[in-house]
């Protein structure tokens, strides 16, 4: 199987081609015909890593669109303004705030998608501009650690369901598990969650394995059924829960629980870098999407469309579900934020059973259009001639199991503020100097061939820009504190100056927004006291 069979098949599938001949091609000054060239050095280039060339770049407005509508309809979205409401936000506030963090992060989405339509390049390659050809590979790995832990975390939700499914339709009962739990210490410790549903945990890992094992094309129909369909199978939940609880319950009514206007911002400031992080990674891979477009405005309009209006529908749609499960019985009163436990109280198995298989679909789909593909690229760049899709994808579903997925979701405030912000601290220094360095020192004109050559204008200091690592450490920096004393609070007594600690902490809280300035400032800084210098288009 070769490599780019692979990505481009999970990319194409998104929505056909067919629709979209009326979309204006980009201007042929910005097309680069670049296939692999036989002056490119074998260690930097392969099947999928090469420039897509504009006979293969049928990607329209639509296709954009789909495309986040199949990725946004997933379970985390769902559970994004309920950790909003968990934390003391009303209903409206907490769809407000998802929509502001979406309506921000689409602005580096747009703005680092303009690389790959020009130039057809995927991510890695697209970093070696900045990073150089070699340490290019510090960003992707970055990015690509972050893709393994949402992997895991859509796999723990789609074995969720599979638990789900069986005990329903009487299959098998997790609970019959019970001498595993105790025997083994399932129950406590390090993993703390019962054996059964651990054992459809790696069960769904496993489909995921054997379609990173067996190729895209047995899932094409998947991803196209998922962007039409899943949306559909949303609003019959939200009709269901409003019909079932004769109307959506107390949360909708239920006022913001902050006393005064500071205590809502100390709160509002951290949740919308969340929810920036929340696409934090795919603001930095867009380009492997990208690049198969036919013009820079089917990307812009495309992702526009698709993004915050997605994101934020099913975000109200979680909240409204959410909000109904206060008057039905089965929860006794108790607001349920996870849908795999509130479809599991439907009175039909057959339904339950068609609703869980949508929620594994919608999982399949998503982890490998979002979380396969890209990191797939980015293993893929540390040694093009050795790794395939299939070995990058075997890793990610490896590190995957390693980041504990079901301990990121127990906690709905953890899940904001150490996963989502935490990872944003890595990855808005990233998008700062990517941004900077292609729109303010290349002037959106890059040396195509001398990506994939060491002895290029991008080899800097072999092979690593010594600028772009100093700025990533030093936008990096900042928010290390206030992330050590959020996943560890007893580390706050301890520290030398303890009044220095709100502000430590309340630096972390904009995470993303610091790394993405501090290192785009640097960076600026360093590349314009450099000898580095724009560099002519190049054929």
């Amino acid at each position: 199987m070769s490599i780019s069979t692979t990505s481009s098949g999970v990319l194409e599938a998104i929505a056909p081609e067919e629709a979209y001949e009326h979309i204006e091609p980009l201007d042929r000054a910005e097309i680069k015909e670049a296939p692999l060239a036989p002056e490119s050095a074998p260690v930097l280039t392969n099947e999928d890593l090469r420039a897509i060339p504009e006979s293969e770049r049928r990607w329209g407005t639509w296709n954009y669109t789909a495309l986040w509508i199949g990725m946004s309809v997933c379970i985390p979205t769902y559970m994004l303004a309920s950790s909003l409401i968990d934390g003391g936000m009303n209903w409206w506030q907490a769809v407000l705030t998802v929509l502001l963090g979406n309506v921000i992060v689409l602005v580096p989405m747009v703005l680092n998608g303009h690389a790959g339509a020009k130039y057809g390049i995927p991510f890695p390659v697209f970093a070696r501009a900045s990073f150089g050809t070699r340490g290019a590979n510090v960003p992707a790995m970055l990015r690509a650690i972050v893709a393994c832990g949402w992997f895991g975390i859509q796999t723990w939700i789609g074995g969720a369901a599979l638990a789900v499914v069986l005990e329903k339709l009487g299959i098998w009962q997790t609970g019959q598990t019970r001498f595993l739990d105790e025997i083994l210490g399932f129950g406590g410790g390090a993993l703390h969650v019962r054996a059964g549903v651990f054992a459809c945990f790696l069960a769904f890992w496993l489909v995921n394995m054997a379609v990173v094992w067996a190729g895209i094309e047995s899932i094409r129909k998947l991803l196209v059924v998922k962007s039409i369909f899943l949306p559909l199978a949303t609003l019959g939940l939200l009709l269901w829960a409003y019909v079932a609880a004769n109307g959506f319950g107390s949360i909708l009514t239920r006022p913001s629980s902050f006393k005064t206007t500071g205590d809502f911002l100390a709160f509002f400031f951290p949740a919308v870098t969340g929810m920036v992080g929340f696409w934090a990674t795919l603001s930095l891979n867009i380009p492997d999407f990208t690049r198969y477009a036919k013009s820079q405005r089917a990307q812009a309009t495309g992702q526009a469309l698709g993004l915050p209006t997605s994101m934020t529908a099913v975000a109200f749609v979680g909240v409204a579900v959410t909000s109904a499960t206060t008057m039905l019985p089965a929860f006794g009163g108790k607001a349920e934020w996870d849908p795999v436990k509130v479809v599991g109280q439907f009175s039909s198995p057959a339904l339950v059973a068609f609703a869980m298989l949508c929620v594994v679909v919608s999982t399949l789909a998503t982890n490998i259009a979002a979380n396969i593909v890209s990191p797939a690229n980015d293993f893929s760049n540390l040694s093009p001639s050795r790794i395939s899709f299939r070995t990058g994808g075997y890793v990610t579903g490896l590190v995957g199991i390693l980041m504990f997925p079901w301990k990121l979701l127990e906690d709905p405030t953890g899940y904001i503020f150490t996963w989502l912000i935490g990872y944003s601290a890595l990855l808005g220094p990233i998008g700062g100097i990517l941004i900077v360095d292609y729109f303010l020192v290349r002037r959106r004109e890059l040396s195509l061939g001398d990506l994939y050559r060491h002895e290029g204008r991008y080899g800097y200091f072999r092979g690593w820009n010594p600028v772009a690592i100093v700025a990533l450490v030093l936008g990096i920096l900042p928010n290390v504190p206030g992330f050590i004393m959020t996943v560890a609070p007893s580390t706050q007594a301890s520290f030398p100056t303890p009044s220095h600690v709100p502000y430590l902490i309340g630096i972390y809280h904009y995470a993303w927004f610091v790394g993405f300035l501090v290192s785009g400032a640097v960076y600026w800084a360093g590349m314009r006291r450099s000898s580095a210098a724009p560099e002519p288009k190049l054929a």
